[in-house]
């Protein structure tokens, strides 16, 4: 009888046993099928160009993209429109992303928007640190903007190649960032712009695919930095 007993008392923890590693896995695979959440974040680039749309068609169901551009803005707080004092902003913060795209500085590149560039840093800095304060180990990847080629705007490529894009990376390097460099991507291609400023739907897709390329291993999952050592 007590050999009974234990036997089904065995079997019974056993039975428990089976049942918690069970509906463990059940919630490995529902964390699982989570899709990763993208946040572009830019400016007119980011909002009108489509690259964001380019890029969940690249990514798959895995993942989920945000596109949280704004038209005008910038990095530097003191311009017309600071991209950190937009709704937009609040909204990628909002969305609680595990991936995150800056794609600044074309805007900062243009003197009737951006009226000082004397803490572009530090406001950089500032941004990035919004996104890595959040709850979670955010991955960012810092976006050097694509060339300027209109000679009829108050666009300047020549402060954006020599001024902005330098300060941009060096905010990368001092904050052990990886960089995905559109400037030298885009070449002499000047035909993948609508104006010389916004990319058209072939500099859309070549934002995508090389931002795709870095954020992603061969396999599709997410880079988490293994190529910085």
């Amino acid at each position: 009888m007590n050999t009974e007993i234990k036997q089904f008392a065995i079997g019974i923890a056993i039975l428990i046993l089976l049942v918690g590693v069970v509906a463990y896995c059940n919630t490995l695979s529902v964390a699982a099928a989570k899709p990763i959440r993208v946040a572009c974040v830019g400016d007119s680039i980011t909002q009108g160009s489509g690259y964001p749309d380019k890029l969940q068609m690249l990514l798959g169901s895995h993942y989920t993209v945000g596109n949280f551009g704004v038209s005008g803005s910038t990095v530097s707080l003191n311009s017309t429109i600071p991209y950190m004092n937009q709704s937009a902003f609040k909204k990628a913060e909002a969305f609680d992303p595990q991936i995150v795209v800056i794609m600044l500085g074309t805007n900062d590149a243009n003197p009737e928007i951006a009226h000082s560039e004397d803490n572009f840093q530090a406001d950089y800095t500032q941004l990035v640190n919004s996104f890595t304060d959040l709850d979670g180990n955010q991955l960012i990847w810092v976006v050097d903007s694509p060339p300027i080629f209109s000679n009829n705007s108050s666009y300047n490529n020549t402060y954006l190649a020599n001024t902005v894009i330098p300060q941009v990376d060096n905010v990368a390097n001092q904050m052990n960032l990886p960089t995905v460099d559109m400037y030298n991507a885009f070449g002499d291609h000047s035909d993948y712009f609508m104006d010389g400023v916004h990319p058209n739907a072939q500099g859309a897709a070549l934002i995508a695919y090389n931002v795709y390329d870095a954020i992603t291993l061969p396999d599709g999952s997410p880079n988490g930095y293994s190529s910085l050592g």
